[in-house]
């Protein structure tokens, strides 16, 4: 065994190196941790029933960003009247499938000869701003209230949870026909369509927040005892801190998958009240009025039941695809 210059050059070599071009060098890989939100990414980009449903959302939500555009490419103004694609005697549109042709993709209204391809357009704009306001709505009332119920507890708990069962019990349908029906429609100064979204929102957002914050109210009791909290206290933290910078991002995940999970809810409640005829006013679209108009041509024109129908089922059901899976890659226990 040599022990010479040669030995001492060659242990000089063989030794271990924190260098990183060394690593380079000798084609070793270092391994790279991965945060939680690249290990959600991950998780959710496997999950191709989840990515299928984000991706008809997006599209939604461009159909509804682009509807002045998209009307005016592919179809005619919303109030257009077009009575020669309507039967004089029977008042249903002339062609088949609804007067579907290459000027109207999606056909035409009985009676009045309206675009529908426009009116669901600006009806999907209508029905996202709705449903997507409401649920952030709801979700800043519940976090708010079920952070200061499930931190603070006493008296305080008491009265919000009092409040939130309720607002559980409270006919919310019932009450939004009554307060809807009685409002102008220039309120705030809007057009009757901007200014029933306004009031749908207010009302659909305040009674849906005790949902959420009976979930932000559970996870709170259970995280205050952790020793984080315990330790921010005896810092001398104050609770709003220990309330918004150390709590609030714990309960990060539920709130999102919460808030992707009720606007599907947020969309039904928007349709069933315009088709109880108290949601948007006519002649301005929706979904749910396109619904309620076609009632009386269902069937001598079964295609304007057909499409809104199917716009809100594709919607509702892309919402709550994506919400399960980003519920499953947002979950720790999840493999």
């Amino acid at each position: 065994m040599s022990i010479g210059p040669e030995a001492s050059i060659t242990d000089e070599r063989s030794a271990p190196t924190d260098d990183p071009a060394d690593v380079r060098d000798s084609g070793e890989k270092a391994v790279a941790g991965r945060s939680l939100k690249q290990i959600a990414w991950r998780r959710l980009k496997r999950d191709k029933v989840a990515m299928t449903g984000g991706a008809v959302v997006i599209g939604l939500v461009i159909l509804a960003i682009l509807a002045p555009l998209l009307t005016r490419w592919f179809g005619h103004p919303i109030n257009e009247f077009h009575n020669d694609q309507i039967d004089a005697t029977l008042g249903t549109p002339i062609g088949p499938w609804g007067g579907i042709s290459k000027e109207f993709i999606l056909g035409v209204e009985p009676t009045s000869g309206r675009d529908v391809f426009s009116r669901i357009v600006y009806g999907a704009q209508t029905t996202l701003v709705v449903a997507v306001f409401s649920a952030i709505v709801s979700t800043a009332l519940g976090t708010l209230f079920g952070l200061a119920a499930g931190y603070l507890g006493g008296w305080v708990d008491s009265v919000i949870s009092r409040v939130m069962d309720f607002l559980l019990a409270f006919p919310q349908l019932l009450f939004a026909i009554a307060l809807v029906s009685v409002l102008p429609d220039d309120l705030f100064g809007l057009d009757g369509r901007w200014s029933r979204v306004i009031v749908l929102i207010s009302v659909i957002g305040f009674f849906g927040w005790p949902y959420i914050g009976r979930i932000v109210r559970g996870q709170t009791l259970s995280l205050r005892e952790r020793e984080f909290v315990e330790a921010s206290k005896s810092l001398g933290a104050r609770s709003g801190r220990i309330l918004f910078r150390e709590l609030l991002p714990n309960l990060a995940a539920p709130i999102l998958v919460y808030t992707t999970l009720i606007i599907p809810t947020n969309i039904l409640t928007d349709a069933a009240l315009s088709f109880l005829g108290v949601g948007i006013p006519p002649p301005n679209p929706s979904w749910g009025g396109m619904l309620s108009e076609a009632l009386s041509y269902y069937t001598s024109d079964p295609m304007y039941m057909i499409i809104p129908g199917v716009m809100i089922f594709v919607t509702v059901l892309a919402f709550n695809l994506f919400g399960d899976g980003l519920r499953d890659a947002l979950d720790p226990k999840a493999r």
